[in-house]
Formats: C-alpha cells, sequence, structure tokens
C-alpha cells in the first residue's frame, strides 16, 4: 500500500469512526506499525485536515470534512456490492480485505448501508487450494513486472525450475491460475498457483514489456 493511500484509507476510517480511534486500532487494520499511523498522522494534520487528538487517547475528525456524494441507482450499487461480495470464492484474502473497505466506501459515498442487501446471500465457499506464490503476491508482482524463479511441480509430479515474467491471474473456481512468459520455454504459459513449491524475485525486471506479452497472450487466447 503506497503513503497516499494509506493516508485516504486513514481519513476515511477516521470519517466512519463513532469515538476516537487509536493508532494500534488504525495500524492493525492497514497492517503497518502504531509508528508508521502517528507520522501519517502528523503529516494530514500538517497538510491542514482537521485531525485532533493525540497517541495514547485516539484521534478523530472533525466534522464538515466530506466526499461529493456519487449517483448509483439501486441496481448499479446492487451489482457492485455482489461483485465485491463474490470475491470470496477467489481465496485471494487481500482481495477480500479490499472489497470490505470498497464496499465501505461506496456505501459512504452513496449514504448507504454498508454490505449487502438484506435481500441477497452470497456463498463464499471454495474448495482454492494454496500455494508457495498467494495470489496478492502474484498479482504485486504483475503490478511491479518482477521477473521470478520458481519451482513448479507439474500434473505428472516432476519439478522444474523456471525464470518466468508474470503477466495476468485467472480465477476458475477450482484454482487460480497465472499467466507468465516462461524464459525456459521461450513462451507463454499458464502456472497453476497451488503447484508452485518456490518462489523466488530475482534481480531482473521486465519493465515496460507487461502490456505488450499480454496482448501477445490475449490475441493467442482471448477467453481463458
Amino acid at each position: 500500500m503506497t503513503r497516499s493511500t494509506r493516508f485516504f484509507e486513514i481519513i476515511q476510517m477516521l470519517r466512519r469512526a463513532t469515538a476516537p480511534m487509536t493508532a494500534a486500532q488504525m495500524a492493525e487494520t492497514l497492517e503497518v506499525t502504531k509508528r508508521t499511523i502517528y507520522r501519517d498522522i502528523a503529516s494530514l494534520q500538517a497538510s491542514g485536515l482537521p485531525i485532533d487528538g493525540e497517541a495514547g487517547v485516539g484521534y478523530i475528525l472533525r466534522a464538515g470534512y466530506d466526499l461529493p456524494p456519487i449517483m448509483l441507482d439501486e441496481e448499479e450499487r446492487e451489482a457492485i456490492v455482489v461483485g465485491l461480495a463474490l470475491l470470496g470464492r477467489t481465496g485471494d484474502q487481500a482481495l477480500e480485505k479490499a472489497a470490505v473497505r470498497a464496499s465501505s466506501k461506496i456505501a459512504d459515498a452513496a449514504a448507504a448501508t454498508p454490505g449487502l442487501p438484506e435481500t441477497f446471500r452470497v456463498s463464499e465457499w471454495n474448495q482454492i487450494p494454496a500455494g508457495a506464490l498467494s495470489p496478492a503476491d502474484a498479482r504485486r508482482y504483475i503490478r511491479e513486472e518482477t521477473e521470478l524463479q520458481i519451482t513448479y511441480r507439474d500434473e505428472a509430479g516432476r519439478c522444474t525450475d523456471r525464470c518466468i515474467h508474470p503477466i495476468a491471474l485467472i480465477y476458475y473456481i477450482d484454482v487460480v491460475v497465472l499467466v507468465a512468459w516462461c524464459v525456459l520455454r521461450d513462451g507463454l504459459r499458464h502456472f497453476r498457483l497451488d503447484r508452485v513449491q518456490a518462489v523466488k524475485p530475482t534481480s531482473g525486471a521486465f519493465h515496460k514489456s507487461g502490456e505488450a506479452l499480454r496482448r501477445i497472450w490475449q490475441s493467442e487466447d482471448p477467453s481463458p
């Protein structure tokens, strides 16, 4: 999470809070240290945001600081919230946490109640197995265009060491698949995350090549 994104999340938490929030509470939600929260609060206060409080007591955001409303009709909001709830089926815990935050932001901006409408229920059932490479890390490596060294076990149980350039993820009902350029095979390949036995970023990168590789993948295989 970037510093600017963290600032936004802190503001959102303070806007929704009904009582002063401690640095420990915010740190736990954002998965950072209390020291980081203290620094961020100080920076936000210095920039002019009306945040009151102090370490050990808690912080509040004075009334008057708000976001402009977004115009969503009922079906649009239901579509977004149900779609976010369906992320529970992917087994990607980082996306699930992000979906909860996004749902709250949509509710805040639309003056609605957070979460699913009472008329809906979404099953979070999934049987997606885990591997050495988590979906959250895979997404980060894709964004940052980081070259990876992996040990991969194929369907027959054979293990090979591969150098890959990850470019996309495919979420199926029962498995998550990483699309990557395989240096060993000199071509695009699909790797099931649960079959990745070990993973390590290399010192190399493929900056500005990811989009070109995705275009090649989409032209060769437009539907997953």
